[in-house]
């Protein structure tokens, strides 16, 4: 991705734009709580984006239930759109995946997931927003 594409904002520029919620998780990489989100258990078709910058991340024909109280993607759009990191927190191993358009914290992606893929993203609801098909 370009450099042109990404958006860099200072932290005050976020909490300008973004709720308290949003700015937790997506800036300061925290979570919402299981089973609260408003789409864990969303089923329009449609695509999911960055709630911070708009950049297409996950389809809803990708959605599934994996019943961990957030909701789970088997795919990304597109490989480029997201950043993979290795995740030393809450004394486990895990990978993190944020928005590689504007570094904001989306979740976790984890190798349990339906064919063919095999993985969940596991996403917070508010980090990412929903476009009607």
């Amino acid at each position: 991705m370009e450099n042109k594409d990404k958006v860099v904002k200072t932290d005050e520029e976020w909490k300008k734009v973004l709720s308290p919620q949003q700015y937790d998780v997506l800036r300061e990489k925290g979570t919402e709580r299981p089973f609260t989100g408003k789409y864990y258990l969303h089923t329009e078709k449609g695509i999911y984006v960055c709630a911070a910058c708009g950049a297409e991340l996950f389809r809803s024909d990708t959605k599934f239930d994996a019943g961990c109280g957030w909701p789970s993607f088997s795919d990304v759009v597109d490989s480029s759109k997201v950043v993979y990191t290795k995740d030393k927190s809450l004394g486990m191993v895990r990978t993190e995946i944020t928005c590689a358009r504007c570094g904001g914290h989306l979740g976790h992606v984890f190798d349990d997931g339906p064919k063919p893929t095999g993985l969940r993203y596991c996403i917070n609801s508010v980090s990412i927003d929903f476009k009607k098909k």
